[in-house]
């Protein structure tokens, strides 16, 4: 799923993940009459539960029906502790780990180094974005990935990328381990994940 910088003036929030989003630069709602017409600050129920859904879902680059099945999968299957779940099956995605590494800029170029089988999991490569990463498994570049285009500047880039708490980065090997399910207090998010268990469950 391709996600614009147009979608993240359209939501209110940059969900494409590049450093220099347009919405940082034009924090208003795209086409001509933008600039001019204020964002509303309170909304209906329904409308901050759709935005708060789009912003999660174009945020991770994944279709509607693959939303609404992590969200019912979550519902069906965790204890009760709905968030905690939701949250588990979106950052436990392949291309989510490969982008919180740093081996990726962004979630759309994770998604299509793992789709070339540039990304190994357990030292197999893995060619599906959203494989769901279990603790202990080590996510990699492969091999004979590494000297490609890429990965030519990355090793500078991994010196200075701080992965959360659940991941441990080994930037000499150009590798990670997931050493835990990541903690919902971990998730840096402008959004109530709550509010988007409402929605679907209505």
């Amino acid at each position: 799923m391709r996600i614009t910088c147009r979608i993240c003036r359209r939501v209110g929030a940059s969900v494409c993940g590049r450093e220099k989003c347009a919405f940082k630069r034009k924090p208003y709602a795209p086409g001509i009459h933008g600039k001019g017409k204020k964002r509303r600050r309170e909304g209906s129920e329904f409308s901050t539960q759709l935005r708060d859904k789009q912003v999660v879902r174009f945020s991770y680059g994944i279709s509607e029906s693959q939303f609404r099945a992590y969200v019912m999968k979550s519902l069906a299957g965790y204890g009760g502790n709905v968030v905690q779940g939701l949250i588990s099956l979106l950052e436990m995605r392949l291309d989510n780990v490969v982008y919180r590494l740093g081996f990726a800029p962004s979630r759309a170029l994770a998604r299509q180094l793992v789709s070339h089988g540039h990304i190994t999991v357990g030292g197999r490569k893995v060619f599906v974005p959203s494989y769901q990463v279990r603790a202990g498994q080590v996510v990699a570049i492969a091999a004979r990935s590494q000297s490609k285009g890429a990965f030519q500047n990355l090793d500078a880039t991994l010196q200075k990328q701080k992965a959360p708490d659940w991941l441990t980065l080994e930037p000499a090997k150009r590798e990670g381990v997931v050493m835990s399910l990541p903690k919902v207090e971990d998730v840096v998010r402008s959004y109530n994940i709550k509010s988007i268990i409402e929605f679907y469950s209505k």
